[in-house]
This record gives structure tokens, sequence and C-alpha cells, in this order.
């Protein structure tokens, strides 16, 4: 059988291309190279003991129209598989997939020329298969259909009945699609003799004007006739300057102006270019001017020392010790003495000084009398103190009173003098 298969494929393709001499070359279909994708189909039969009924393949096809109703066809297919042999071929039965790949060639008897948008054709060819143990061969029949694409491309559905060559071939159908690409080969030019040429140069720059990129400005040879460019657009040539992308000065030879201290404002308009600063002090660091550590944008006291407590002014604390040491009272009493009222009077304007202060006023009282009572009494002085403050402008809600009674003296209650320095009042700022 597949003797015949042979023999007749031989005599068709000698018919074909004996009709194909008596044709114009066709020049719609140059060579072309083709994407391929198709299904394989073994017939499954009691005597095969193929594994592989249907499987994909992929693959190449090259074309070559050799007559307007004519192309030559190299066909690969390329699959995995359990090639499925006769029984009584007596073959091992395949255990695994192995590699699988089918060349063939092959002509397309189209009825019509390439112009056509869709064109059926009939396929006839001859080929060889590989499989992990053997060759075999087959010889592929069917029909196709053409679609015509853009730029020389083409779309092709087709199926082809793969017939048995060899006693070792199993027959089976091949349905596939490809979709081809023109190979453009570059046309061989004409040496046309060269001319004599007419020197012109119109700008007197040494480059004619053929040559010359700039014909109407002087330039240089090296850069085809036209002046040294300025990439930048700085002024400063791109030999002369040495940051030539980027916009510079003449005093950098062309580069930006620097900013050493990386504060965003350049060397020329910074007055510290070495320490990073802010616009507003010409580039330097925000002053402190009274040396506290404090700066001035931070300090309400910016040219006295002061403290971060009492936002950059002095510390208050030792004044209203001063003031508070005068601060005693007689025995039993809570009344204010006439001469401690001018001091009460500068501690009302340290506190309007420094409106975002506090006053805590502690009252105390020496041990003589039972605690009940030297609490409610060291209670009143510091009252009294704040009655008199609030009266004078001080604002209550600045001010708070704490009663100690005897619990904190400052000297010996054994003695008078000790006894006399612990009535008192203390006065203790709060920032």
């Amino acid at each position: 059988m597949y003797k015949k298969v042979i023999g007749v494929t031989i005599i068709l393709f000698a018919s074909l291309f004996s009709d194909a001499q008596d044709q114009k070359v066709n020049k719609n279909k140059p060579a072309s190279i083709a994407l391929k994708a198709s299904i394989l189909n073994f017939k499954k039969t009691p005597l095969t003991e193929g594994l592989t009924v249907s499987t994909p393949a992929v693959g190449l096809q090259f074309f070559k129209g050799i007559a307007p109703k004519l192309d030559a066809v190299i066909n690969l297919d390329l699959s995995s598989l359990k090639y499925p042999y006769y029984v009584s071929l007596k073959q091992p039965k395949a255990s695994n997939n192995s590699v699988y790949a089918a060349l063939d060639t092959r002509v397309h008897l189209k009825l019509g020329d390439d112009n056509k948008s869709m064109l059926p054709y009939a396929i006839l060819g001859l080929g060889v298969a590989k499989d992990a143990e053997n060759f075999t061969a087959y010889a592929p029949m069917g029909l196709g259909l053409q679609f015509k694409a853009k730029q020389g491309s083409f779309l092709n559905l087709f199926g082809t009945y793969n017939a048995e060559a060899t006693k070792l071939t199993k027959m089976h159908m091949n349905y596939g699609v490809s979709y081809s690409f023109p190979l453009k080969l570059k046309e061989k030019k004409a040496i046309a003799l060269p001319t004599a040429p007419i020197q012109v140069d119109q700008d007197d720059d040494g480059v004619s004007n053929e040559n010359d990129d700039c014909p109407e400005r002087s330039g240089l040879l090296k850069y085809k006739g036209c002046p040294v460019p300025d990439e930048d657009g700085d002024g400063i040539n791109d030999e002369n300057d040495k940051c030539p992308n980027a916009e510079g000065t003449v005093q950098y030879r062309g580069c930006p102006v620097p900013d050493t201290d990386k504060d965003g404002i350049t060397d020329d308009k910074d007055a510290c270019p070495t320490v990073a600063g802010l616009p507003a002090y010409k580039g330097c660091a925000i002053p402190d001017t009274d040396g506290d550590g404090i700066n001035d944008e931070l300090d309400q006291c910016p040219t006295i020392a002061g403290i971060a407590g009492n936002n950059g002014c002095e510390d208050l604390q030792p004044k209203l010790n001063n003031i508070a040491a005068a601060l005693k009272f007689e025995i039993g009493q809570a009344n204010i003495a006439n001469k401690l009222l001018q001091s009460l009077d500068s501690l009302v304007q340290i506190m309007t000084q420094y409106p975002t202060t506090k006053l805590l006023i502690t009252g105390h009282t020496d041990n003589t009398g039972s605690r009940k009572i030297n609490e409610q009494l060291s209670l009143s002085r510091a009252k009294k103190i704040q009655e008199y403050l609030v009266k004078k402008g001080l604002a209550v809600n600045r001010t708070s009173i704490l009663g100690m009674a005897d619990t904190q003296p400052i000297a010996s209650n054994e003695t008078m003098k000790g006894r006399a320095q612990n009535r008192r009042v203390d006065l203790t700022i709060q920032y």
C-alpha cells in the first residue's frame, strides 16, 4: 500500500510542476515564513497499541510562490507523544512521551491568484518523521483555505490526510492554522558613476553646501558646518562649558551657581555658604542673639539670656524668692503689713511682663497652736496674698494657693527667731 502512495505522489508532483512551467512567475507570493499550530489525530484501531490518539503540535512553514496558482511549501511539525505502532509490527509499547518531528515538502494548488481575499487550494506532498526510535515516511494530501492579510501576510486554515508511506507509519489527520510573514530581501541598487561635484560654500566656512547642515551660518567641519553647539542655551558653547547639559554662568565656566551647604540658596546669595540656613536669614541659620541656646524665633527675650522653660526669658524664681523673703506674719495673724505692699506691687509687674506664667502661693505657720488651726491659718495667709494680687490686676486663674501649716519649716521652731522665719508665704513661678 505504502509503495502505491509514494508512486501516486511522485506522479502528481511531476504533473503539477509540468503545469507550473506554463504559468507566469508569481509576484504576489514572495518567500515567507509562517508560524503554525495544529492537532495530530491518529486513527485508533484494535491493531494499535497507540496510547496517543489526539495531540497538539506546533511548527513552521516556508512558502515560495513558483507560479500564480502554485506554491512550494516546506512544513515542520513538532509534538510530544507516544507513537502508536501497529501490534503486527511487533514494536514495543511506548511507555513515555517522546519528541515527534515531521518534515515534508508539499505544493499548494490554488484556485486563483493571491490577489483574492479568500482562496481555496489543494495540498499534496511527501515527508519523513522521527520519533524516539524510528524514522517513518508519510504523504500529506488535503485541502486548505487561504485568507489575505495586510503587508503580504496570509492566514491559512487546512486539513491533511497523512497517508502511510512506510510499514512503520501510522496514518493520521493534521488539522491546523498558520500565519505567514514575507521575508523581504534588499534589492540590489545599480552602481551610479560619480559625477564631478560642484563645490559651493555659501557661508565661506570651508564646508561645501552639500556637506553643510548650516549652509547660511559659518561653522566647523567637526559639527558638519554648524557653529559650536550650546546644548543648555546658557550662552557658553559646549567646547568651553564644563556643564554642557545644565544652564550656568561664565563665572562658574558654564556650570550652575553652587550651593555648598545644600540649603537651597546658591552661594552667590548665601551669607553663610558653608552652613545650612533659611532664606529669611540670607542662607544663615536662625540666630541666637543672647546665646542662651534658644533661637531668636522661639526666644521671647532674644537679647537677654534665659531658660527654655520660660521661652528664652530670664529665670524669674530668684526674683520671686527675694519678694517672698519679706512676706512674714505676726503670731496667729494673716494680715499683710503695709511695708510688704511695695514688694507685692513689683510681683504684679513681673507677672504682667510674663503673661504666660502662673503663680503658686503657699502659706506656712510655726508650730504654735494645733495642726487644725495652723492649716486654716496658713491657707488664709496664702489667700490674703492672692486677693491683693487680684485686686492689683492679676487674673485669678493665673494663681493657685496652698496651706502647708507647720509641715515645712525653714528654721527651728525652738526659738522665737526661727518661729518668726516659719510664719511666711512662699512664691513659686510656673512656666
